[in-house]
């Protein structure tokens, strides 16, 4: 193909994004930041790339990141291991402190250098700033036996959302910044909860009405029993995985926030493949889009 056959084939895929682009002008759109698109130098720089390009387009973009592998690296120098039930990190106070340092004090900082280094106004937060996210303490629960009451067990310093201060990140929006926020949240007698970063970003999303919340992972999306990536679905059909026991694991979180943030008033949720460059903006610019998206 000749020069000009290439810039005019550049131009179409410019126009491909046109109504996307008009239909999501000055709107919010969530973003789970996590797996590996946080770890790989290369997508990591594209992933700022790509938040950028959406606000100077006039779109709002939310980051709400993870940092699991982070945190197991970092306990794990320190020789004290991760314990996970159902999921979630059981945390005392001491792993309290690190999570704590590594998410809000190298990753949230680490993502905020990147986002600016690239030409955006990225902010900081953690669920402490500004009174963001007030958080109370989760308890899991186990059934042991039928008909029997389950078992409430106690993970330390995990937290669920109580409140968000949407009205902190709506003021950062509305003056150009792009706010990234670690998942901690601060309890009633000032305590710091860990928050699964799922759970907080479907939170914010519903607190800010947002037109999408996409969840960034390592997989291409949910997939079907026959192992088969399943492009859109309703929440009746996310419930009928989960009791055929296909959803499970890791990806029962993520379907799980998106039907809360649905419900909250989110218009469309989306868990798509992070490993691949430029996701958000293939998710959100072009006619197939990527991944699974779930609607009421």
């Amino acid at each position: 193909m000749d020069t000009i056959g290439k810039s005019i084939e550049r131009a179409e895929i410019l126009l491909e994004a046109l109504p996307y682009i008009r239909r999501f002008y000055n709107k919010t759109v969530v973003i789970k930041y996590g797996g590996h698109a946080m770890v790989d130098a290369d997508l990591k720089n594209q992933f700022a790339k790509d938040v950028v390009m959406m606000k100077y387009i006039g779109i709002h973009p939310v980051v709400v990141h993870g940092g699991g592998p982070q945190i197991g690296s970092f306990l794990k120098k320190l020789g004290k291991d991760s314990k996970f039930v159902q999921g979630m990190r059981v945390t005392d106070e001491e792993t309290m402190d690190i999570v704590e340092m590594v998410l809000v004090g190298k990753v949230n900082k680490e993502i905020v250098g990147l986002i600016n280094q690239h030409g955006g106004k990225a902010v900081g937060l953690s669920g402490k700033d500004g009174d963001l996210i007030r958080a109370e303490k989760y308890y899991l629960s186990e059934e042991k036996a039928k008909d029997t009451p389950p078992e409430i067990i106690d993970i330390g310093l995990v937290g669920k959302v109580k409140s968000i201060n949407a009205e902190l990140i709506v003021s950062l929006e509305n003056n150009g910044f792009i706010p990234v926020i670690a998942p901690t949240g601060l309890g009633d007698n000032g305590e710091t909860y860990n928050i699964n970063a799922d759970i907080v970003a479907g939170e914010v999303a519903a607190a800010l009405q947002a037109e999408k919340l996409v969840l960034l992972t390592d997989v291409e999306g949910v997939v079907n029993a026959a192992g088969h990536l399943v492009n859109t679905m309703t929440d009746r059909d996310v419930v009928s995985m989960i009791d055929a026991g296909t959803i499970s694991g890791g990806m029962y979180p993520k379907v799980k926030c998106c039907l809360k943030a649905l419900k909250g008033g989110v218009k469309k949720t989306h868990i798509v493949d992070g490993r691949l460059k430029h996701a958000v903006l293939l998710e959100m610019f072009t006619d197939r889009g990527i991944g699974t998206e779930i609607v009421l």
